[in-house]
Order: structure tokens, then sequence, then C-alpha cells
């Protein structure tokens, strides 16, 4: 009797066990048909509208009509070298159907880490290139969650551009380790492409959320060096002054009829400085993943959440440029006080001379 149940007990393990790969395998094949309807679809989106699915299959995989025909009615499978030649001929990225075919899946686009000025040079040009097709179109608007102060700000030209790009050489060149700033000038071609970035952000409708806190990272980083002795006192002093000069242009913007632009102010949220670009036709959402490097992807399904998530923002923040001109004025004046601050400490340290 015992023998009977230990037989009894291992047939069940065994047919638990079947069932389970029953069960997966048509998981499988189940998610291999999902994959090749969004392949076929689109390549469907890629040829000619009077040209057929099966002729176009056929040709590409140099097989026979009827052979085509049994692909593109899914009653066989592409081999996974014909799905690479069909993709690869229609210019069809195989990662993007994840995203189609399973909404756990999003498909992104990520720029190479910066070591050189001339990566440096290559993020700004890539970046421009980016972001033109989607900013020259009617009724795109950029959604700017600004930790720091925008980076297209800082891309203007003149010394305090030549800082910031110091700043992120200095970062991540290990060439940089000893040059101090007094005596760096970046190459004519990485400041062309800078400020062709920076003006790419003008005059575009734009909403950005910004905190007190903002401007912080900059105060930082022109204190650190000039404590680490890699700025004179001079340079730093003109650097606030740039800096000051920044935030009162910015300032300036900020009325109650420039639609185009509009400025949150949010004290309750922590931000990040992503970026959402949204067109009648597609969205884009940069996300930073590191020091300038960041992940960019079209997922219509994340896009859709992360506009959500900034008009949720947006409804707890407040635009000054309807908040009143005292209310403006205190918030601006607050960064400004914090670059005065900076300076004050600066001329202080330069007259005691205690070092």
């Amino acid at each position: 009797m015992f023998k009977f149940i230990v037989v009894i007990a291992y047939l069940i393990r065994l047919i638990t066990r079947c069932l389970f790969i029953f069960c997966d395998y048509h998981i499988i094949q189940l998610y291999l048909t999902m994959f090749q309807q969004a392949l076929l679809e689109q390549i469907k989106k890629e040829i000619p509208v009077n040209t057929s699915l099966n002729d176009a299959v056929a040709t590409v995989l140099q097989i026979s009509y009827d052979a085509a025909h049994r692909r593109t009615s899914l009653k066989s499978k592409f081999s996974l070298e014909e799905s690479i030649v069909l993709a690869s001929h229609f210019k069809i990225s195989l990662d993007s159907l994840f995203s189609i075919t399973s909404k756990q899946f999003v498909t992104v686009e990520k720029t190479n880490q910066i070591t050189i000025e001339l990566a440096l040079q290559k993020y700004f040009t890539d970046s421009y290139n980016s972001l033109l097709p989607l900013l020259t179109q009617n009724e795109s608007r950029i959604f700017y969650s600004a930790k720091d102060i925008p980076l297209f700000y800082t891309l203007r030209g003149g010394r305090f551009t030549d800082f910031k790009i110091y700043v992120w050489l200095k970062l991540s060149d290990k060439d940089f380790k000893e040059k101090s700033f007094d005596n760096f000038y970046p190459q004519l071609s990485t400041i062309q492409a800078a400020k062709k970035l920076g003006a790419l952000y003008q005059d575009l409708p734009i909403s950005e959320i910004w905190d007190i806190t903002s401007v912080n990272s900059m105060l930082k980083q022109l204190h650190f060096y000039y404590l680490a002795g890699q700025v004179s006192s001079e340079t730093t002093l003109e650097l606030c002054n740039d800096l000051k000069e920044m935030i009162v242009e910015i300032s300036k913007k900020v009325t109650p009829k420039n639609d185009r632009y509009r400025f949150y102010y949010d004290e309750l949220l922590l931000m990040n400085n992503n970026v959402l670009v949204t067109t009648p036709k597609i969205q884009s959402l940069y996300v930073q993943f590191s020091l300038l490097s960041y992940y960019l992807t079209s997922d219509k399904q994340t896009c859709t959440q992360a506009k959500e998530y900034f008009e949720k923002q947006l409804q707890n923040s407040k635009l000054l440029n309807t908040s009143g001109e005292k209310e403006r004025n205190t918030f601006f004046n607050r960064m400004l006080q914090k670059i005065d601050a900076l300076r004050k400490l600066i001329e202080a340290r330069a007259i005691l001379d205690f070092e």
C-alpha cells in the first residue's frame, strides 16, 4: 500500500511538472506570436501603400510567396535570422518591439560617457540633433524639472560657459586633475557646439519647475574650485557676477503676458533634471543617469506617464508668472542673496588672507 502511494505521488509530481512545462511552452509561443505581429505591423508602416506584405517579406527573405504567407498569417514563426534580416532591411529596432509586446519593457537610447573634450563636443552636437526635429514642430513644449539650473542657460558662451565645460571635464577627464581654470580655454569647436545647443532653447514654449536650491549646485562648484586653488578669487567673483546676470535675465522673462515661458516654484518635491519634450505626434523623455549622460526614450506609455507626473507636479507648484510681483521678486532675490553671500565670503577670505 505504501509503495502504491509513493508511485501515485511520483506520478502526480511528474504530471504537474509536465503541465508547467506545457504552460511555459504555450506562454513562450504566445509571446513569440505577439512579437511577430508587432514586427509585421512595423513592416507594414515601412512599405509603400500599394505593396503586398507577402511580396515584401518574400522578396527580403528570398522565400516563396506561400512561405511568406504562412509567416504573415502567423501559421509559421520567423526564425531569429529572418527577424534580424527583416529588421535590418526595414531599419526597425528589434529592441523597440519589446515595449510594444510588453508594458514592462521600455527601449531607451543611452548617451556615451564623457571622458575627453572631444566626447563633450559630440555630446552637445548629438543633443542638438536629437532635440531639433522635435522643437521645430508646431505646438511643441518642453517640461524641465530643474534640480540644477537648466543646462541650456549655461551654454550661452563667455567665460561662464568655459567654467561649466571645465567642471564637466574636471569630473570626467583624468588629465584635468591639476589643470587650473585660469589657464583653461576650450577648443573653439567645443564652444560653437555648446552655443548652438544653448541657442536652441531660446524662445521656445517651456515649462520649468525650480526650487530655491536649484542654484546650489552652481554655487558649490564655484566655492569648491576656489577653495581648491583652481580658480582665482578675481575670476570667481566675475563668475558670480555672470551667474547673477543669468538669474536676473531669467526673472525678466517671468511675466503674466509670457505664456510661452512658464516658471513654476515647487518647494515640496525633490526634483531631478529630467526633460520631457512633447509634440502633437511624438514625445521624448530625457532621464539623467550620470553627470551629463542621459537615457532617451520615446516609448508612448512611458512618456504619457511622465507627462501626467509633470502635470501633477505643476498643480502642486506656484506659477510665478501669475503669482504677483512681490512673490516673484522674493523668489529670485533669495537666489541672488545666495550668490551675494558667496561673493562676500570670497572677498572676506581675500582681505583676511589667513592662509
